[in-house]
């Protein structure tokens, strides 16, 4: 694996596979089909060899017509050229089609090799790359290497064995037309070589700079409104710009050294035909050969010309192919420990569910957001976070939920109840970003449960006070929604997370601010919908709204990365530490300025006010 590189913007990319181990991994993906791979290339040398018989076969015709032979001695070797067309044929599309299914199923392995890997990544890892690196290499190397195997890789195969037996056919006419031709192989190795030292870094630097340019316009167009908010259009523009020229600038660099690369082959062709040709003049003179075996040699070396070309200006596609296979092995081989859960989960029968224990996490130098945190969470218990913005909750979940590793420290899930699934995850995450993907509502809902029955779907929205909704729908679970279907608002496509959770029925569960994007008029309901989900398992809830922290079982209080307080709603109210503050700011908030009750009935019409917890005279409740 190369060093990780880094961007123009500090990003730290993803890695890209070294040659060696580019090659080994694509051996790796090879080797399930091995038998494939030999059946296409032993049918192609067979059409190879075929296709040769058709310059004897011509030098023939010519020697029959230089000796002044009957019309009809040309009659077996015009039926014998037919034949030689039809079988070369036939079995070059049975090869070629056998390597193309071999190269499709090959670079279908590795699609899904890169997308596992992928998912498996921890979000900061992605977060420190940007989301442009590894959009480029899921876009344009998948489709790079996916133009080469179905174009590239047949036809260099064929190229290559045309090359071999052709020149194995002029050795046995006469090693002496074997020794002109090679005359050109010093030119096309030199070109090679010229063209490979310079194309594998040109390639894999526009590689880059793509990347950068995605990643830029991502970042402007997802950020428009502060882009504009702030009047930084120029600066956008300009930075926009200043990648897409560099982009370019790559590109033209390549045009560039093909346009030299086919500037030498030809100088290499015309070496080669001029030897064959002076060589045919003098040994036909001298007797050595007949005019006709002289033709079929010169006819040979002008069949390579076809082959040679095609395999040296491949190397323009193999090259570039060849950079973009190395970016995708070097997301596919990334170190293990780079992308492993870090749950330990063992068959522990002790009442601890999950246990944290000094657990650190830095997005960078300097950037700790957690400090030494152990936690323990209870088999069955509701454990709510709550905290100021930045105190660390959001990432303490993730690092529970396995999304990310901690940089110090391990997080435990201990085995719980068997699931619907023996795939099914020990720990679920539902986050505040919430996505619909496309297809059926039933489609959707069974991301979480392939083999889950429509029966089960709508036990699930019942479960989250989603069934009278979904069935109200047009098509009821077959409505389509997501992208270009159905709408689903918010508050909606959160209880859909939530009725995917009770599908997964995960031991452990992990709310992040799962309510959030409620409106108040929804935010009753959408909770309901949470404390139904979370029945019955054990749960880590990171609280937008202290409703639901004064719903849990037990508090835990983070403040700058450190666990300062932990206990129970009333325990940690009336303690008036960090908890008390923001439950008092929280529920003071919410209410409006205070007046005392009235010692008379208020006159009609006239609102009621919530009693301020602080005030003396009033109850204690928050209203």
């Amino acid at each position: 694996m190369t060093p990780t590189d880094i961007a123009d913007d500090g990003a730290e990319l993803l890695p890209i596979a070294t040659g060696a181990r580019t090659r080994a991994a694509l051996r790796t993906l090879i080797r399930p089909d091995r038998g494939r791979a030999i059946l296409g290339l032993g049918v192609l040398v067979g059409a190879t060899a075929v296709g040769l018989l058709v310059q004897p076969l011509l030098g023939r015709i010519v020697d029959i017509v230089a000796d002044g032979r009957p019309a009809d001695a040309l009659t077996l070797p015009v039926v014998l050229l037919l034949v030689v067309a039809v079988v070369q044929g036939v079995t070059t599309t049975l090869g070629l089609t056998q390597v193309a299914r071999l190269g499709e199923t090959v670079l279908a392995r590795l699609r899904e090799q890169f997308i596992e890997r992928a998912l498996q990544l921890p979000a900061d890892r992605l977060e420190r790359a940007g989301a442009g690196d590894l959009t480029a290499r899921v876009t344009g190397d998948v489709a790079r290497v996916a133009e080469a195997v179905r174009s590239a890789l047949p036809e260099m195969a064929r190229s290559v064995l045309a090359i071999v037996l052709t020149l194995g056919a002029m050795a046995l006419l006469d090693v002496r037309f074997l020794l002109a031709a090679l005359l050109a192989v010093p030119v096309q190795a030199l070109t090679a070589r010229w063209y490979v030292t310079r194309a594998v870094t040109v390639y894999a630097d526009q590689r880059v700079a793509n990347g950068a340019q995605q990643q830029q316009l991502l970042e402007t167009i997802g950020g428009a409104v502060t882009v504009r908010g702030h009047r930084l259009e120029e600066q956008h523009t300009e930075k926009s710009a200043a990648r897409s020229r560099r982009a370019v600038e790559l590109t033209m660099r390549s045009v560039h050294l093909v346009l030299g690369f086919y500037a030498r082959l030809h100088i290499a062709e015309y070496i080669g035909l001029a030897a064959v040709l002076v060589t045919g003049f003098f040994l036909v003179r001298d007797g050595s050969v007949s005019i006709g075996t002289a033709t079929a040699a010169a006819l040979y070396f002008h069949s390579l010309f076809g082959p040679v070309n095609a395999a040296l200006v491949l190397l323009d596609d193999a090259q570039s192919a060849a950079a973009g296979l190395a970016r995708l092995v070097g997301v596919t081989d990334l170190q293990e420990s780079a992308v492993r859960l870090p749950q330990q989960r063992n068959g522990s029968t002790s009442e601890a569910a999950v246990t944290v224990d000094a657990v650190s996490h830095a997005y960078g130098p300097g950037r700790t957001v957690l400090h030494e945190v152990s936690l323990t969470l209870r088999a069955g218990e509701h454990v709510a976070l709550v905290g100021t913005s930045g105190a660390g909750k959001s990432t303490l979940a993730r690092l529970v939920a396995g999304v990310q590793q901690p940089t110090g420290g391990t997080v435990s899930v201990a085995e719980g109840k068997t699931a619907p699934s023996v795939t099914a995850p020990s720990v679920v995450l539902v986050t505040q970003e919430v996505h619909v993907f496309t297809g059926t509502l039933a489609e959707d809902l069974r991301l979480a449960r392939p083999d889950a029955t429509d029966a089960d779907l709508r036990t699930a929205l019942a479960t989250v006070h989603a069934l009278e909704w979904a069935e109200a729908l047009p098509d009821g679970l077959a409505t389509v929604v997501g992208e270009g279907g159905h709408r689903l608002d918010p508050a909606r496509a959160q209880q859909l997370a939530l009725a995917r959770l009770v599908l997964a029925d995960p031991p452990v569960a992990v709310l992040d601010e799962a309510t959030a994007e409620a409106g108040s008029a929804g935010a009753r309901t959408l909770e309901r919908s949470a404390e139904a989900a979370l029945a019955g398992r054990t749960a880590l809830v990171v609280a937008h709204r202290l409703t639901q922290a004064v719903a849990a079982d037990r508090i835990v209080v983070l403040e700058a990365g450190r666990v300062v307080e932990s206990g129970t709603h009333d325990e940690l109210r009336t303690a008036d530490g960090p908890y008390a503050t923001l439950w008092h700011a929280w529920s003071g908030s919410r209410a409006a300025p205070h007046l005392c009750p009235p010692t008379s009935p208020p006159p009609p019409g006239t609102p009621t006010l919530r009693r301020k917890p602080s005030c003396p005279a009033c109850p204690s409740a928050p209203g």
